[in-house]
């Protein structure tokens, strides 16, 4: 039998086909390639983890968003408090200068994407000129921009032109008389404008509709049918707390509520897949051009996928949007401390972040910003 096995064996080395020296350097090279993008993989979660954008429960923070201006040219009555907001004095607010300065050090710390607030940013006469100087920092990925869309016919192109990725415009009802009553503006026309041409230059715009009972509820199903000939995101947004918006749990619909409300019309409504850090949870009429997306802050919190950073238009940083612990990093830098001493400032309120924010309840007690002055 040993002889038998002896035998076959060598009968097998025999007819083995020889491995060519180019396929041994191929399998040499693979074997690199798998090593070095492992080691590769190592090294950037351990440079993630030693990160000042990193906080305690392990979340990496790569998307800032920036508030460029207290000032809106809108009232919407859930967004400013029916007696307006105190406004700062210019000098309290950061100048063009710092906005860079920190978007560049947010940048270099490995923040991927800026969104620019407000207020409404649009207002401000260098808009343009700042979107074209963020999209020239290096390893910056993304600018995006959230507006309430009324200057869009004017602005638009020229921001595409400085290179603009993406815009959200808010919008709370299709209908203008209602729109008048909720903004105590007129414009719904220039908002609906400013969203096809949005369409016509290749932008697929998130459309931002905060939903409250009695309010625009009704409307839910015309928002989902605008997705049927537009590539547009609606996006629902639970009603969310703030100081001065005389929140209550009466004036909210859930996320489940919306949905269920939508399938009675279009029972083929579907969930779509989400990405690891999506605020929204997206769904879509097979067949529609957009797709509808739920942000649902109130009833289901996506905290545990937070990588979001906000920066008032006075300078501080908030690490949560619910949160109402800001350090002030425009009072750093006017004490002239050193880019290191900022980082780690920067670093120390990321390290204070909460795994996540309070209940509903809790948020209706506590003091924030009014929501004008945060972004949401």
């Amino acid at each position: 039998m040993r002889l038998l096995v002896k035998y076959a064996n060598r009968l097998l080395c025999q007819t083995a086909a020889p491995v060519p020296l180019r396929q041994k350097a191929s399998a040499a090279a693979t074997g690199s390639l798998k090593l070095a993008t492992s080691a590769q993989t190592e090294l950037e979660r351990a440079n993630k983890q030693d990160s000042p954008l990193t906080d305690t429960f392990g979340r990496h923070h790569t998307y800032l968003r920036i508030s460029l201006t207290e000032r809106c040219n809108l009232r919407c009555d859930y967004c400013m408090p029916a007696d307006g907001v105190p406004l700062q004095p210019k000098d309290k607010l950061l100048t063009t200068e710092e906005i860079l300065r920190l978007a560049r050090i947010f940048v270099e710390q490995g923040v991927r994407k800026i969104r620019l607030t407000g207020g409404e940013p649009t207002i401000r006469r260098d808009i343009v000129d700042l979107v074209a100087e963020m999209k020239a920092l290096p390893q910056l990925e993304h600018v995006g921009i959230t507006t309430n869309g009324l200057v869009l016919t004017r602005l638009l192109l020229p921001l595409q032109r400085a290179g603009l990725d993406s815009l959200n415009i808010s919008l709370d009802t299709l209908q203008k008389d209602r729109f008048e009553k909720i903004t105590r503006r007129k414009g719904w026309e220039r908002v609906i404008a400013g969203i096809d041409l949005a369409v016509q230059l290749g932008y697929r715009p998130k459309v931002n509709c905060v939903l409250m009972r009695n309010f625009n509820e009704d409307e839910v199903c015309d928002f989902v049918e605008f997705t049927r000939e537009r590539p547009v995101d609606v996006r629902f947004i639970e009603y969310m707390p703030f100081s001065g918006n005389k929140w209550h749990t009466d004036r909210l619909i859930s996320f489940k509520e919306t949905v269920e409300l939508i399938r009675q019309r279009w029972p083929e409504f579907e969930a779509l897949p989400n990405g690891p850090n999506d605020t929204s949870k997206a769904f879509a009429v097979p067949g529609f051009k957009g797709q509808v997306g739920f942000i649902t802050s109130m009833t289901e919190h996506f905290c545990g996928s937070c990588n979001r950073l906000r920066l008032t238009a006075d300078g501080n940083i908030k690490v949560c949007l619910f949160g109402n612990k800001e350090f002030s990093l425009r009072d750093a830098m006017r004490s002239n401390v050193s880019e290191e001493d900022l980082v780690d400032l920067i670093g120390a309120a990321v390290r204070r972040k909460k795994r996540q924010h309070a209940g509903m309840l809790n948020l209706s007690q506590m003091e924030n910003r009014p929501m004008i002055l945060i972004g949401g």
